[in-house]
């Protein structure tokens, strides 16, 4: 099988900067654009005003305007992009992206399995940041205004050999306003998963605190001490039962690195193939020879773990209009989906 994914966070908390400002009581009145400028290293006056533009700037937990002036005692809250000078330059690269969909504002994918999203150690070139850069240079669009070498508008992560939908601002003010959606948690993210073994109940949530696993840095591990890591939930819906495997659906409350894969095998489903959290050993069925080498066959079929980001719901950052895009199961998936039915319906049919 292939090497060991490193963690990805499915939202990218390096792309932006989170501050609660409480204001001074000397402080003169001043207005918001200016202070902030004072407030925060390398951040520009049309990034801030592109911020408040879209509520990403909260005073005393409301959203407000950019003549706004900030007065002593005033709580700011600061949810802003960073600077694109304090990130990596990127290589184009002529790697095949999927585009489902593509307007002025952002550009929807579906990524293939295999493909890093980010460069990092070991993972320079060859990722979806690169296939992007060459897609922008191409079509001769900046990646960011006054960004024509860096990293496009990433706002999410799905891990390397996860498949599915994902969302890329094209423009400085859609970054701004795609971040705080997934920074609020409002971006309905749904995944269809095949996992071992079957569920009691049909519908569940998973909900535990996750952080590095001590033993193994590539593994995320659920802390019940809610002192440890970052809270998670995750909601699951059976949608089919083959009693050695199931098809679930789960959605996505909070986007934590690994959430998904790191709670089904806290619950005792680990993802069918997912090698790095256990699921390509056999977790349920005989340990008689013929059973063994069909599931040997499944996971050379699939050889990752087996998780598709299907549906994607966001608000488009200029017109305000729900935008929802939804994606069919990749192949090597739905061909170890139909080889487990096949399996199933011959069992019960032998019985």
């Amino acid at each position: 099988m292939n090497s060991p994914d490193k963690p990805e966070e499915t939202h990218n908390p390096d792309l932006y900067l989170h501050n609660n400002i409480d204001v001074d009581p000397g402080q003169v009145q001043m207005r918001i654009d200016k202070f902030l400028m004072g407030r925060l290293e390398k951040v520009s006056r049309n990034r801030v005003q592109n911020a408040i533009k879209s509520g990403a700037i909260l005073v005393n937990q409301k959203p407000i305007k950019n003549n706004y002036k900030v007065k002593p005692g005033d709580q700011v809250r600061v949810l802003i992009t960073k600077d694109p000078s304090e990130q990596t330059d990127v290589l184009p690269e002529d790697i095949p992206i999927d585009v489902v969909y593509e307007d002025e504002s952002v550009l929807i994918i579906n990524k293939q399995a295999g493909l890093v999203v980010h460069p990092g150690i070991g993972n320079h070139r060859g990722t979806l940041v690169n296939a992007l850069a060459y897609y922008f240079e191409q079509k001769k669009l900046p990646l960011l205004p006054n960004n024509p070498r860096n990293r496009p508008g990433l706002v999410h992560r799905i891990d390397k050999d996860t498949t599915g939908l994902m969302v890329i601002a094209k423009t400085e003010y859609a970054m701004s306003h795609l971040a705080k959606q997934f920074f609020d948690h409002t971006v309905e993210r749904r995944y269809q998963a095949l996992v071992w073994g079957n569920f009691d109940e049909p519908k569940g949530t998973i909900t535990g605190h996750l952080a590095r696993n001590p033993s193994d840095r590539f593994q995320m591990k659920v802390f019940e001490d809610g002192e440890i890591g970052k809270h998670a939930i995750t909601h699951y819906n059976l949608i089919e039962d083959f009693y050695y495997v199931s098809l679930i659906e789960c959605q996505l409350e909070t986007g934590r690195t690994h959430q998904i894969r790191a709670h089904l095998k806290h619950i005792g489903h680990p993802l069918f193939a997912d090698r790095r959290y256990g699921g390509d050993q056999i977790i349920k069925g005989t340990v008689y020879s013929k059973y063994k080498q069909f599931v040997k066959n499944c996971f050379d079929l699939c050889d990752r773990q087996c998780l598709h980001a299907k549906t994607l719901g966001f608000t488009h950052p200029e017109t305000g209009e729900p935008m929802r895009f939804n994606s069919e199961l990749p192949k090597d998936i739905q061909d170890v989906l139909n080889k487990w039915k096949s399996y199933f319906v011959s069992k019960q049919n032998q019985s």
